[in-house]
């Protein structure tokens, strides 16, 4: 049954206040109990009815669906033209300008924008838009802001079998993408239904990547070409080198062969400075460093074996597993390896042996990250095992500043690219540790929580305003860095020089006294060896040496019978002199 009630009320009554009174219950519906309706229900006997004098809440969950965007590109091209008029035919072209310059209103627009143009032009001779007027002024005051790190996107790897992010490379121009090289790097863990596959991402959409790198192997490292951000090379799981054109699709465009690539997988490689931009090197742990013309990717234009003994034995050689190169050096790069050591080399030396210059040693486990400090290139950063050092290519003994040892295994590190005394490390804890030397030495500025698995690589944005890590499960996080971090102090550069110079002075000191001390060991064991041989030349018997022993005993007693006596005697004048 339908219960209607229809309520009136007059048109300028419409929104005046209700003026309520009192009045008596008036019966408006009576609706009878209906017995055939009583089958439906069980009656409850007892009824207990408790009632909460509370407010009784409830609560709601709602979420909503992600917003899923896609990039989409358009080209332009020239335009305005009429239908019938080709704008690739000179002569249709021309004709027609002609006819639109007789037209009566040509002259009044033209004049018309002219006034406007003579205003544009007249600003531009007053002041130059494109000069930069405060390029000097480039340092600010120091930042009151206290340093932090907030997270602003999370990329996760689209595939079911998740592997580790195992390189970072930002796009050279505006950096808005994102390259993310995917591998699994666990020996023999990996899986067939692993995908092989990489991707690029546009750092505003985590949705979805934005161009999918197919490799016939994983991809251990991936790098934008800093001269054409289309391309960019990367080293395999399985040695080779390829690399791609995005314009091209997903397909590498051109590998190297099996039999003239790499043994291991390639840990790295860098674009090098040269008119072409197309040459490259890699390192892997196989103990060789290739150089390559992508134009010709059949076999490397040069080969460098690390044997520390500069043989040229790929048996004995070290195993690379990071590299340095600085676009201000040409000639010189540095090589991380598996034992520890850094190798740095010349690439312009006559011979093979003369490439391999000198080693740094100071760590106990593979270098995993060896960058040189941007603005200044002798002073370099490693990580590896649980500390990060910083060095000077004047001293090979030992690192300058060095970080106290941590809990957790250090996975990768960075300078930062605004800052020479700020860099970054990240630890297998997920855990990344900003650091500023000139603030203070002994424990990070910052330490950020980033994930809960171990974090693996690590990118700074080139204005060093964001920052990509890359985890052990495929997860890249992207960090913004508050401002301190990443706008230059105040005298922050004479402050830097003055203490790496500081450094380096105590080390070459502390180098010196040291190689005092073992010159002044080695004379001593060589006089003792001397002293050893003498007493061996005049021995002396049995007998011999007993009596001396017996002479050397009676005089010892009776030096002391008569010290004895001196003293009894002594005592006894004293005595009288009392009395």
């Amino acid at each position: 049954m339908e219960i209607v009630y229809v309520y009136t009320k007059k048109r300028n009554e419409f929104g005046r206040q209700c003026n309520f009174s009192d009045r008596s219950a008036e019966l408006h519906v009576d609706i009878l109990p209906d017995p055939s309706l009583a089958v439906n229900f069980i009656e409850r006997d007892p009824c207990d009815v408790p009632i909460q004098c509370t407010q009784e809440m409830s609560e709601h969950e709602v979420n909503t669906e992600r917003f899923e965007s896609d990039t989409r590109g358009i080209n332009h091209v020239e335009g305005g033209w009429p239908k019938d008029v080709n704008p690739h035919e000179m002569e249709q072209t021309i004709r027609f300008r002609k006819k639109v310059e007789k037209d009566e209103n040509y002259i009044s627009t033209v004049m018309q924008l002219g006034n406007n143009m003579e205003h544009c032009i007249k600003q531009n001779n007053a002041i130059d838009i494109y000069r930069e007027y405060f390029e000097e002024e480039e340092v600010v005051e120091e930042s009151e802001v206290q340093p932090s790190a907030k997270t602003i996107n999370v990329f996760r790897d689209p595939n079911e079998v998740k592997r580790t992010a195992s390189s970072l490379s930002w796009h050279p121009d505006g950096s808005r993408k994102l390259a993310v090289a995917y591998s699994s790097l666990e020996f023999q863990k990996v899986s067939k239904d692993m995908s092989l596959n990489s991707y690029i991402w546009d750092i505003e959409n985590p949705n979805k990547p934005e161009m999918t790198l197919k490799p016939v192997s994983p991809l251990v490292c991936l790098e934008y070409n800093p001269k054409d951000c289309h391309i960019l090379v990367g080293g395999s799981y399985n040695g080779q080198i390829a690399y791609w054109d995005t314009r091209k699709g997903s397909q590498p465009v051109e590998m190297s062969t099996i039999e003239h690539s790499h043994r291991d997988p390639v840990y790295r490689v860098i674009w090098l400075q040269s008119k072409t931009g197309t040459d490259t090197f890699s390192a892997s742990t196989d103990g060789q460093v290739l150089w390559w013309d992508i134009r010709k990717m059949s076999e490397p234009t040069e080969r460098l074996i690390l044997d520390p003994n500069k043989k040229g034995n790929l048996d004995n050689a070290l195993g690379a597993i990071s590299l340095e190169f600085e676009t201000t050096m040409p000639t010189k790069f540095m090589v991380g390896t598996e034992q520890g050591l850094v190798v740095s080399c010349n690439r312009k030396a006559k011979t093979p042996a003369e490439k391999i210059v000198c080693m740094y040693s100071g760590h106990h486990g593979p270098i995993y990250a060896l960058q040189r400090n941007p603005f200044f290139p002798k002073n370099f950063l490693t990580v590896a095992d649980w500390t990060a050092r910083i060095w000077s290519e004047d001293i090979k003994e030992s690192s300058i500043m060095w970080t106290k040892y941590h809990t957790a295994y250090l996975s990768d590190g960075s300078w930062s690219p605004v800052r020479p005394s700020v860099f970054f490390t990240i630890k297998m804890d997920g855990t990344l540790d900003v650091w500023d030397f000139l603030f203070k030495q002994n424990d990070p500025t910052l330490s950020v929580k980033v994930c809960d698995e171990a974090l693996n690589s690590l990118r700074v944005q080139d204005n060093g305003h964001f920052l990509a890590c890359g985890s052990q499960l495929g997860t890249v996080t992207l960090l913004e860095i508050s401002s301190g971090l990443c706008t230059l102090q105040k005298n922050e550069k004479a402050l830097a020089t003055a203490m790496f110079e500081r450094e380096t002075k105590r080390e070459k000191i502390l180098e010196a006294r040291h190689r005092e001390m073992r010159l002044k060991e080695r004379s001593r064991s060589e006089q003792s060896k001397e002293e050893d041989t003498k007493e061996g030349d005049g021995e002396e018997s049995p007998e011999e040496l007993i009596t001396r022993i017996e002479k050397d005993f009676y005089e010892i007693v009776e030096a002391e019978l008569k010290k004895r006596d001196k003293g009894e005697e002594k005592k006894v004048a004293d005595a009288i002199k009392s009395d």
